[in-house]
């Protein structure tokens, strides 16, 4: 077994948090800190969610709403100006990003979202997450005042209606739980629905035209080089899960008597390969990536199975 103590199994002390993942300190007094990422465009955070909102001529413009500090919203956007918020666009429909939105709708602003998010928001029925005004299909360019927002759709990977968010002047991009600057993805590959999409993604995240990345998630934005390193742990783990599957013998060191019983057989050998896949991976990548140890596992159990029926 790697030592890196495996799912349920309680530890001391996880590994320590990288300081090249470590963002600016949060003022405890206020909840949230806000940066400027250029000209009226500002990201906001707690520590571990990450939105923006864009000040033109006339309003302000918000992309998504966590419950876990939307509250400040009103705040932070006071502490820039005094403006109204006149649109709220959706990176995607869950209601981690989106749930606070209805402390911002004093102003009945507009809310655009890409149309898979609104059929998935009309399924839901969630009072906190109110249907979009405006949706799009591929694309759609929210130009306001001076100010440009440009939106895209690709195929589902983390989410169906999760969108690209980019505003050209400022050179950011933002896409929600795709990248985590400095940190090792949320379980699973951050619970992607699509893998190979996922990895297509974020290969395409790598050649766009940006300065600043929002992820949506963490304590600071990202570079193009935290795509760079995400990319190349993604090619790693995928290497070592196929090799690991290529390696491993269904079976092997199996109870005679609990060889008829395939689920058995098939739960011995996924673990087998994820151990194998955990201990290639952890020289390189434990010191580098901010809770590798914290889902490290699930990330190798994800991907062989993707390799395996994807």
């Amino acid at each position: 077994m790697p030592a890196i103590a495996p799912i349920g199994v309680r530890v001391d002390k996880y590994l320590d948090v990288p300081e090249a993942a470590k963002g600016p300190p949060i003022d405890p007094a206020k909840g949230y800190r806000t940066q400027k990422l250029g000209d009226g465009l500002f990201m906001v955070t707690d520590g571990s969610y990450q939105s923006m909102f864009m000040v033109y001529e006339q309003g302000v413009v918000v992309v998504d709403a966590p419950p876990s500090y939307a509250a400040h919203l009103p705040a932070a956007i006071a502490e820039i100006t005094d403006r109204p918020i006149t649109h709220v666009v959706y990176s995607h429909f869950h209601k981690d990003h989106i749930g606070g939105v209805r402390g911002l709708l004093r102003d009945h602003p507009i809310i655009v979202a890409q149309a898979e998010t609104n059929r998935l928001l009309a399924r839901a029925k969630d009072p906190d997450r109110p249907l979009a005004t405006v949706t799009f299909d591929r694309s759609h360019r929210l130009a306001v005042g001076s100010q440009v927002l440009e939106l895209s759709y690709r195929e589902a990977a983390h989410a169906p209606g999760n969108i690209f968010i980019y505003a050209p002047k400022q050179k950011t991009l933002m896409i929600v739980d795709v990248v985590f600057p400095g940190w090792m993805p949320w379980r699973r590959l951050a619970l992607a629905q699509n893998i190979p999409a996922y990895f297509a993604q974020v290969r395409e995240i790598a050649g766009w035209d940006f300065e600043t990345l929002v992820g949506g998630h963490v304590a600071r934005a990202g570079t193009h080089a935290d795509v760079e390193v995400q990319l190349a742990f993604m090619e790693d783990l995928k290497n070592a899960a196929a090799a690991a599957l290529k390696k491993t013998t269904p079976g092997e060191g199996l109870d005679a008597s609990d060889r008829a019983n395939p689920w058995a057989v098939f739960d011995n050998y996924i673990d087998r390969v994820v151990i194998e896949c955990v201990n290639q991976l952890a020289p390189k990548w434990s010191g580098k990536l901010a809770a590798f140890d914290v889902y490290i596992w699930d990330q190798c159990y994800a991907m062989e199975q993707s390799l395996r029926i994807d």
